[in-house]
C-alpha cells in the first residue's frame, strides 16, 4: 500500500473518530464538523508523523525520477545521448575529388 493512501486513509480515520466524540456532544451539527476538522488536523501531526514522512519521501523520489528523465529525454532530443554504433565507421571517408580540381 502506497504511503500516500495510508495517510489519507489514516487522516479520514481520524476525522470520523473525533466527530463520532463530538456526535454525543450536544451542538451544532456544522459546529461538529468545524471542530472535527481541526482537532483531526492536530492530532494527525503528531499520531501520523511517521507516515507523513514516508510519504514526503516517496514523493521526492517520483519528482527526481521524472526530473532525471525529463534530463534525459531532453538531451536525446538534443542529440547528446547518441553513442556511435561500435560496427559504423566513425569517420565518414572523405570525398574524391577529380584530379583536375586539384590546385
Amino acid at each position: 500500500m502506497s504511503a500516500a493512501l495510508k495517510y489519507t486513509l489514516g487522516r479520514i480515520g481520524l476525522f470520523v473518530a473525533v466527530l463520532g466524540g463530538l456526535w454525543l456532544v450536544d451542538m451544532n451539527v456544522f459546529l461538529k464538523l468545524m471542530l472535527a476538522l481541526v482537532f483531526s488536523a492536530a492530532l494527525s501531526f503528531f499520531l501520523l508523523r511517521g507516515w507523513r514522512d514516508e510519504m514526503a519521501g516517496e514523493i521526492a523520489e517520483a519528482a527526481e525520477r521524472r526530473r532525471t528523465e525529463k534530463e534525459r529525454l531532453r538531451s536525446a532530443l538534443a542529440g547528446e545521448d547518441q553513442t556511435p554504433d561500435p560496427d559504423s565507421n566513425p569517420t565518414p571517408d572523405p570525398p574524391t575529388q577529380a584530379p583536375d580540381s586539384q590546385r
